[in-house]
């Protein structure tokens, strides 16, 4: 096929072999891939990262490691990726580049957004070793401020009563785990490749709770079968827009409606803690590590804190776009102070990595123009993502007596993003956070007096730890932030803070946070 052509053909596997020479292809033969994983939410991030690293394993040493895609939320995968065999395009964009490859890890895509068992039929078999998960923060149905199972949630309420009917991550995980116990018992990896950190202390932790609760035996066996690695993992990769679907079309003359778009940069970083076969992905640029914690800290705190700090003062300051919210010298310049004289001083020393390196490293990504990645998306579900952003890096500086004027900006920026989509405030945009409604129902209740507002919102015990919520220093700066970022110049106010030099911040005296 000859990019440019008017023929527009579906991607598939029939298309592989006349794709134009610019799109890369697998250099295996899918025809004898078997599956030997499996994937719980096949979005995106999960397509420009896992599926990629394991293309590329494939492509390096051959073995039955095809992904089987599971989704339990929408989207639907079957008209889309089914239709296409599993394949897809990835697009690699910076700037004005473009790079086309097409993925062939996934071998077969499974929808069981109706009921469970299609999903447990997967998860169950004993030819699956590996189970890898991209299911966003909420996904794991905890609680952020301690990571412990939220027995209060609706689908985890639903699932300790109908254990062969579940309908949570946590209750399909136990499920089929249960499942394997009864009849193979082969052991499995449960890999969370979300973005939080400990990921896989929180994802043994929920699903140890709720095995736990059944009483069989279930909970040994897991101890004993079943291995939940932590992992650090980054590539940005904005939702796909149909813009993206169009380049595909005229650039290299085909149709994929499964396309997805990331940057140049990637990088994963696993425990070295596993049951059974694992895909040696360490010999395709994965890093295989005793302890992920210090790398999950920088890349949290300062790329995600970046990302988090923004999306939220970018939407308030008019930007749609973190490139364009990072181009704005105001907010450029805060985005730096913030992570060098604040985040940096909290984190433990990362082998073989310069810490202000990487901070231009990663401010330099996020000023990449070819990333359409909108603040509205980044902000999606803040109340997931600050305690690790923002609130540990934060009481850790108030352990120490040290200023948090600048990291508490984006905290009350999270806070003023959710509290404009109330109805007091005229619905400015709309949002989704688990807490939007609480913190509507808080606005709406008390007006517009930022005392009375961060006292609500801090009450949130699952969010802010009463230990840090009760803290004075804490509270008193985030009054002050939340007021300045709701005032009419709220661009103003972050103006006036990054002005101050460091030495202006004084040490306050430590307190328990």
């Amino acid at each position: 096929m000859k990019a440019g052509s008017a023929s527009h053909e579906t991607l598939g596997p029939a298309l592989l072999s006349r794709l134009p020479s610019a799109v890369q292809k697998p250099s295996y033969d899918r025809t004898a891939l078997t599956p030997g994983m499996a994937h719980i939410g096949v979005g995106a991030f999960h397509r420009c990262h896992q599926a990629e690293y394991t293309d590329d394993l494939l492509s390096h040493r051959f073995d039955r490691w095809g992904v089987v895609g599971l989704n339990i939320r929408p989207p639907n995968l079957s008209e889309t990726l089914g239709r296409q065999g599993g394949l897809y395009t990835r697009l690699i964009r910076e700037d004005d580049k473009v790079e086309a490859r097409v993925i062939g890890s996934i071998v077969s895509v499974v929808d069981s957004q109706e009921s469970s068992a299609p999903a447990l039929d997967v998860l169950a078999s004993a030819g699956i070793d590996m189970v890898t998960l991209t299911v966003t923060e909420k996904g794991y149905c905890h609680i952020p401020s301690n990571g412990e199972l939220d027995v209060a949630h609706p689908d985890i309420v639903h699932d300790l009563v109908n254990r062969q009917t579940p309908r949570s991550v946590p209750g399909i995980l136990a499920r089929a785990l249960e499942l394997r116990m009864a009849s193979h018992g082969r052991p499995v990896t449960l890999l969370s490749c979300d973005n939080i950190p400990t990921n896989g202390v929180i994802l043994a932790n929920v699903v140890q709770a709720i095995a736990a609760r059944r009483g069989d035996g279930l909970a040994d066996w897991i101890a004993a079968n079943v291995a939940f690695p932590s992992a650090m993992v980054d590539r940005i990769a904005p939702a796909t827009s149909e813009a993206d679907i169009e380049t595909v079309e005229q650039r290299f003359g085909y149709r994929d409606a499964a396309v997805v778009v990331g940057e140049p940069f990637r990088q994963w970083v696993i425990e070295q803690k596993f049951a059974g076969r694992v895909p040696r992905w360490d010999l395709v640029g994965a890093s295989f590590v005793d302890d992920v914690t210090p790398f999950e800290h920088l890349k949290m705190r300062v790329l995600n804190g970046a990302q988090t700090t923004l999306a939220t003062l970018g939407v308030l300051a008019g930007h749609e776009h973190t490139s364009d919210a990072i181009a704005d010298p105001l907010l450029g310049t805060f985005v730096r102070r913030m992570l060098v004289e604040e985040t940096l001083p909290t984190l433990a020393p990362v082998p073989g990595v310069s810490p202000q390196a990487y901070v231009e490293q990663s401010l330099g990504r996020l000023r990449n123009t070819a990333i359409r990645h909108r603040n509205h998306q980044i902000a999606t579900d803040g109340s997931q993502k600050i305690v690790q952003r923002l609130l540990n890096p934060i009481r850790e500086r108030l352990r120490r007596g040290e200023s948090i004027a600048l990291l508490s900006i984006p905290v009350a920026g999270w806070m003023a993003y959710l509290i404009k989509a109330s109805a007091r405030f005229g619905r400015s945009w709309e949002v989704s956070d688990p807490y939007a409604d609480k913190v509507a129902q808080i606005a709406d209740a008390v007006g517009a007096d930022a005392k009375a507002l961060a006292d609500g919102i801090l009450a949130i015990d699952t969010i802010f730890d009463p230990g840090l919520a009760a803290n004075e220093n804490f509270r008193t700066t985030i009054v002050t932030a939340l007021d300045g970022l709701l005032s009419n110049d709220p661009m103003g106010f972050v103006g006036h803070a990054c002005a101050l030099p460091a030495s202006a911040r004084l040490k306050q005296p430590a307190q328990s946070a």
